[in-house]
């Protein structure tokens, strides 16, 4: 199921991906290359705010085109790094640290929109999703520093345990789509719910890969 749905989203990502790439060259001409991947991914963090404000407030399409404009840096700023030859560790760990931080923001909103609409028992499963959501990626970070504890190499760690139905920009595509179909409660259950099973299938992974290194 997840490689089905990998595969079928390959082209979208693919064609959001031509798009920004061809942004980017543009930013950075006309910058100067003064506008770095960091600035984006922290202008691309700090957005988050107002839109989890407006989520809060029930403003739920405004805060849904606004998230997904801005879920676009998480792309334009990767595009810069390479156009910019400054991919590192350090633009890496950022990035992966801000996705965590917006989306603890983000959840915060939800349950808010949720309490306040009188569905405080859907609340609960704004909490629900973002545990599992971070726990999707602490399992994969925990994961590789096991695996490459045990003196391993790789060509790329980032996609070492990337395997999974809910990775992040998929959580977002859901989360979007509730909050423009006004079915906020039922994709915040359904990232809840399989965001735990990714997260589970990502430690079977990870437990196999070792033992079988062991």
């Amino acid at each position: 199921m997840a490689e089905q749905t990998k595969s079928a989203l390959d082209p979208i990502r693919n064609f959001v991906r031509k798009i920004v790439r061809q942004f980017a060259k543009f930013i950075n001409t006309l910058s100067g290359g003064n506008v770095t991947p960091s600035g984006v991914t922290i202008v691309g963090l700090l957005a988050h705010i107002p839109i989890a404000w407006l989520i809060a407030t029930r403003h739920d399409i405004l805060g849904a085109i606004l998230l997904v404009i801005f879920g676009l840096f998480d792309t334009l700023d990767g595009e810069l790094a390479r156009l910019q030859k400054t991919e590192s560790t350090k633009g890496m760990l950022l990035d992966a640290v801000t996705d965590r931080f917006k989306e603890v923001i983000l959840y915060t909103a939800v349950g808010y929109n949720l309490v306040s609409t009188g569905s405080p028992y859907l609340a609960v499963w704004a909490i629900i999703a973002c545990g599992a959501s971070i726990s999707v990626s602490y399992v994969k970070a925990k994961g590789e520093s096991a695996y490459l504890s045990q003196g391993h190499k790789v060509a790329k760690i980032n996609n070492l345990f990337k395997d999974g139905l809910m990775r992040f920009e998929v959580r977002m595509v859901i989360l979007i789509l509730g909050l423009l179909l006004n079915y906020l409660g039922a994709a915040i259950i359904i990232i809840g719910v399989f965001s735990s099973y990714t997260a589970i299938s990502r430690l079977v992974n990870v437990n196999n890969k070792i033992d079988v290194q062991d």
